[in-house]
């Protein structure tokens, strides 16, 4: 059993929780008045959109999990480096889409996620 794999496969199922409860609920407070079509639609996109990543963090962790307690061979590693890659293009994508946005309000310190995913990234290039 890989330690450091482990942990990711952790940190990836607290994520998944924490992104269907608390995220959903918070996500929700931003349902814009039912008479306003557009807003309603886009927001409804987003909520959508947002529901997709915890298919993501679920095949992640149970992939992550798998890896962890079963010997995979030859296909071990190129499976991690794969995951690892795939965590810090999240990172990326979260840094860039924020400096892009450049709200105040929602900095890096204040949606610290990526450093989550690029923690995942390192540890799992590691345990590679």
């Amino acid at each position: 059993m890989n330690v450091l794999i482990l942990t990711v496969a952790c940190i990836t199922l607290l994520a998944l929780v924490a992104h269907v409860f608390a995220g959903t609920k918070e996500t929700a407070t931003i349902a814009p008045a039912s008479q306003d079509e557009d807003l309603t639609a886009n927001w409804v996109q987003a909520m959508c959109a947002f529901q997709m990543l915890t298919v993501d963090l679920l095949v992640v962790a149970v992939a992550l999990f798998a890896v962890a307690f079963s010997d995979l061979g030859q296909l071990e590693r190129p499976i991690v480096l794969s995951l690892s890659l795939l965590f810090f293009l999240w990172g990326l994508v979260w840094v860039i889409q924020l400096k892009f946005l450049n709200r105040r309000a929602a900095g890096l310190l204040r949606l610290p996620h990526w450093m989550v995913w690029f923690l995942c990234s390192g540890l799992l290039y590691l345990g590679s």
